[in-house]
């Protein structure tokens, strides 16, 4: 039985580039923003004030940062971001 869809079809895969009309190019600068502010010692409650979200929001933001970076916590998450030059010292 065939749905007419074939495999790989519904979206990027792992060996095709990701489509920057599609929007993924945003949501890294969405993501290196979070990241950023979170490296710069922001709480969530600063974070949602300048992104003008909720802090709920902002949590869960920060939170799927560190889960797609594999970081374990948000002190690794600022090595992260200060090893890869996306923060620097003040």
């Amino acid at each position: 039985m065939s749905c007419g869809v074939e495999a790989g079809a519904r979206g990027p895969t792992a060996s095709q580039p990701d489509d920057p009309a599609r929007g993924s190019s945003r949501s890294a600068r969405r993501v290196r923003r979070r990241v950023r502010l979170g490296a710069a010692g922001l709480w969530n409650d600063e974070i949602a004030e300048q992104l003008f979200l909720s802090p709920l929001t902002a949590k869960t933001h920060v939170n799927r940062a560190m889960t797609k970076l594999g970081a374990r916590d948000r002190a690794q998450l600022v090595v992260m971001a200060y090893q890869s030059g996306l923060s620097q010292p003040l």
